[in-house]
């Protein structure tokens, strides 16, 4: 198995995860949170969609999905490159409003419909380039796709987690 091909694998395995954590859910369902404060599975989804979306952009030296078309208007918000939920107040997570399970599903099948095509092209040697010297020691490419990945996978167990606590199938 190829490095493209291992890859691939790790985040073919996100969509139906990100699916099944909020297909069927009502809006109200998605702003539901288990304590005050806490995250919501809409926030969850749409914060590791954000993450994905923004550095797989970056990788890419490309604008993100998120400021394409209508995306932050179907979750209340403004087209912020910038905005990836990341340090969110409760009240941003509280102004994450996705108007459906369908917005976050369509949002994260475009954004890994992306990644999926930028991952299709690696080879071995494309995993050491530095791609952040904002750390010590700098980010590799191969680094940051196992960061995003693991990021994700977090964030839709949380999701899934939350969902199980609403007492929705």
């Amino acid at each position: 198995m190829g490095v493209s091909d291992l890859l691939t694998e790790a985040y073919d395995r996100l969509p139906d995860l990100v699916r099944a954590a909020v297909d069927g859910l009502t809006p109200e369902q998605l702003r539901w949170a288990p304590a005050p404060g806490a995250n919501t599975i809409g926030w969850l989804v749409w914060h590791l969609t954000r993450v994905q979306d923004d550095h797989v952009a970056d990788l890419m030296d490309t604008d993100q999905i998120w400021v394409s078309g209508d995306w932050a208007g179907r979750f209340g918000l403004t087209a912020d490159p910038d905005d990836t939920g990341y340090g969110h107040s409760p009240a941003q997570v509280a102004a994450v409003r996705p108007e459906s399970a369908q917005a976050l599903i369509d949002y994260y099948e475009a954004v890994s419909g992306r990644t999926r095509e930028f991952l299709a092209g690696l080879r071995p040697a494309d995993l050491d380039r530095v791609v952040d010297e904002a750390w010590d020691p700098p980010v590799t490419l191969g680094v940051r796709l196992v960061s995003v990945a693991e990021d994700d996978l977090q964030h839709v167990g949380q999701a899934s987690y939350v969902r199980g606590l609403t007492g929705v199938d």
